[in-house]
C-alpha cells in the first residue's frame, strides 16, 4: 500500500512540474508576439479575423491568423492556409496552446485569432490564460447561444465582455448595447473604441470580390489603424485576403425539367438578425430574386434556433418554406399561423437528399431563388452536396463572361464548400503551396458580386430597417423529443408570449 501511495505522489509531482513547464513555455510564446488580437462576438468572427489579418499583412506586418468558424484554418504569414485537424473532430479551447506555439515560430508582429469559447467561464480562461490579447474585438451581440450566455441579449453582451483585455483596447461595431460594453470595459480598465460602419464608403466596399458588410470592414480598419497601418494599404490587404469558406455566396443551377435556380447559402448566419441582414442585402443587390423560397434545416440540439428561423418567415415573405432536419416541428410551430400553410415538412433524421430534394425541386417555379437558413450540419450538408451535383446555369453568367474594359481582379481558387472537409482542406493547402497568390489591383469600376447591381438609388448598402426582436420573458424548453416549446393554437405547448 505504501508503494501505491509513493507512485501516486510521484505521478502527481511529475504532472505538476509538466504543467508548470508547459505554462511557462506558453507564456514565453505569447510574449514573443507583440500584438495579439482576439476576435469575439456572435456573428462574423471568421470574416473579421481574415479581414484583420489581411489588413495587417497589407501594412507589411508579419501576421499569423487562425479561424474557427465553418472550417477551422491556420493562416500563415504569406496568406496560405491549412486546416486545423482535431482528434475525433471535437473542438477544444486547449488547441489554442498549440496554435500559439506554432505561430511563435514565425516570430510574427501580430497574431489574429478567433475566440472559440461559448461558455462565459471558458471565454475568460481563453483571454486571461490562453491568448492574453492586447487588442480585443467584440463584433456584435445577437440572439444565439442563449442557453449558455443568455437568457437576454444584455446577458449575452456581458458574457462576451469576458474576453476584453484588462488594461488593453477593445474594438466593437455594436451600437444597441454599447452602453453595456462601456460599463464592462471601464470595470476592466479597457479602452472601448467604436468602429463606425458609416466611415466605410460604398466605393471601398465594392472593391471586394465577395460579399461582406461595412461593420466587418470598419472593425478591421480600426484594428489596422491601432497597429500603425494606413487605411489605403489596409484596404488593399483586405481585398487580397482569401474569403472564408462560409462566406455568403450565391450559386446558380439548372434543376430537373430545366428549372433555373439561384441558391444562396446563408447557413453561416444562423441567428435571425444576421439572416435577415444577409438575405435583404442579396435581394437589394439583385443576386437573388422573387419568387423566393426558404429551406430551414433543424437540429435536435438547437431547438431554440430552429424556432427563431421559423419566426422570421413573415419578414422574408417566401412562396414556400421547406423544413428539413429534426425536429422539423420546432420550426414549423414557430411560424406565425397565417404563414404556416406555406410550410412543407421534408424532415426526418434518416431521410437522404435523394429522397427530399426531388420533392423540394418539384414545387419550385421555372425561375426562382432558394435560400438555406438555420444549421448546416446534418441534412443541410446533404442538401449542399446534392445541389453541387446539378449542372451550373451558364446563361446566368453569360454577361459576366463578356470581356469588359475593366479587368476582373485575380483571386486565388476558392475552396469547394461542398467537398468533404478533409479533401477540401488538402486541395486548398496543396494549391497554396504551388501557386503564388496574385496581387489584386482594384479596378475603377465594381466587379465580382457587386458588378451587376448598378448602385442606383436606393443605396443597397443602407442599413436594412427591421424591428428589434422583443425580449422574451419565457424560456424555450430545449427538449427535441418532448412537447413543442412553441405556442400552439390548440392550447398545448408553452403559454403564448405577452
Amino acid at each position: 500500500m505504501l508503494y501505491l501511495y509513493f507512485v501516486l505522489l510521484t505521478g502527481s509531482v511529475l504532472l505538476l512540474v509538466a504543467g508548470i513547464v508547459e505554462q511557462r513555455r506558453h507564456y514565453a510564446g505569447l510574449h514573443s508576439i507583440p500584438s495579439r488580437v482576439l476576435v469575439n462576438g456572435i456573428r462574423g468572427k471568421s470574416s473579421i479575423t481574415r479581414l484583420c489579418a489581411g489588413a495587417l499583412r497589407g501594412g507589411g506586418l508579419v501576421t499569423v491568423a487562425k479561424t474557427t468558424g465553418t472550417a477551422a484554418r491556420f493562416i500563415h504569414p504569406d496568406a496560405t492556409e491549412e486546416p486545423v485537424y482535431r482528434k475525433f473532430g471535437i473542438a477544444n479551447v486547449v488547441e489554442q496552446i498549440g496554435i500559439v506555439r506554432r505561430a511563435a515560430t514565425y516570430r510574427p508582429d501580430a497574431l489574429v485569432i478567433e475566440c472559440m469559447a461559448v461558455m462565459p467561464a471558458l471565454q475568460e480562461v481563453n483571454q486571461s490564460k490562453l491568448i492574453r490579447s492586447t487588442i480585443g474585438v467584440l463584433c456584435n451581440v445577437r440572439e444565439d447561444h442563449l442557453a449558455e450566455m443568455g437568457p437576454t441579449l444584455d446577458d449575452v453582451a456581458r458574457s462576451l465582455c469576458r474576453s476584453m483585455p484588462e488594461g488593453g483596447i477593445c474594438v466593437t461595431a455594436e451600437k444597441d448595447r454599447f452602453h453595456i460594453l462601456q460599463e464592462e470595459a471601464d470595470a476592466r480598465d479597457c479602452q472601448l473604441v467604436y468602429a463606425d460602419p458609416e466611415t466605410v464608403t460604398d466605393e471601398e466596399l465594392r472593391g471586394f470580390s465577395w460579399f461582406t458588410f461595412k461593420e466587418n470592414v470598419a472593425i478591421a480598419l480600426v484594428v489596422a489603424e491601432l497597429l500603425g497601418v494606413e487605411r489605403s494599404v489596409a484596404l488593399q490587404g483586405m481585398y487580397d485576403a482569401p474569403p472564408d469558406p462560409g462566406v455568403l455566396s450565391v450559386e446558380r443551377y439548372v434543376a430537373p425539367e430545366g428549372k433555373r435556380l439561384a441558391f444562396a447559402n446563408v447557413f453561416a448566419a444562423n441567428d435571425p438578425e444576421s439572416t435577415l441582414m444577409n438575405i435583404n442585402q442579396l435581394l437589394d443587390l439583385g443576386a437573388i430574386h422573387r419568387p423566393l423560397n426558404v429551406v430551414i434545416n433543424c437540429r435536435p440540439d438547437r431547438v431554440e434556433r430552429n424556432g427563431q428561423m421559423g419566426e422570421i418567415i413573415p419578414d422574408l415573405q417566401p412562396d414556400h418554406v421547406f423544413v428539413i432536419g429534426h425536429p422539423a416541428k420546432s420550426a414549423i410551430d414557430a411560424i406565425p399561423a397565417e404563414w404556416r400553410d406555406r410550410a412543407i415538412d421534408l424532415g426526418g433524421e434518416r431521410r437522404s437528399a435523394e429522397e427530399f430534394m426531388p420533392l423540394l425541386i418539384e414545387r419550385l417555379s421555372a425561375d426562382s431563388s432558394l435560400v438555406a437558413i438555420g444549421n448546416i450540419h446534418g441534412q443541410g450538408e446533404e442538401l449542399l452536396e446534392y445541389l453541387a451535383e446539378l449542372p451550373a446555369d451558364e446563361s446566368a453568367t453569360a454577361d459576366a463572361a463578356r470581356p469588359s474594359a475593366t479587368p476582373t481582379p485575380a483571386q486565388p481558387a476558392r475552396l469547394d464548400p461542398y467537398a468533404s472537409y478533409p479533401m477540401a482542406y488538402e486541395e486548398r493547402y496543396q494549391a497554396s503551396r504551388t501557386q503564388e497568390i496574385p496581387v489584386v489591383h482594384i479596378p475603377a469600376q465594381p466587379s465580382g458580386p457587386y458588378a451587376d447591381a448598378g448602385y442606383a438609388a436606393p443605396d443597397p448598402y443602407q442599413q436594412v430597417p427591421y424591428a428589434d426582436p422583443a425580449e422574451q420573458a419565457w424560456q424555450y424548453a430545449d427538449d427535441p423529443y418532448g412537447h413543442s416549446p412553441y405556442p400552439r393554437a390548440d392550447g398545448r405547448g408553452q403559454p403564448p408570449r405577452s
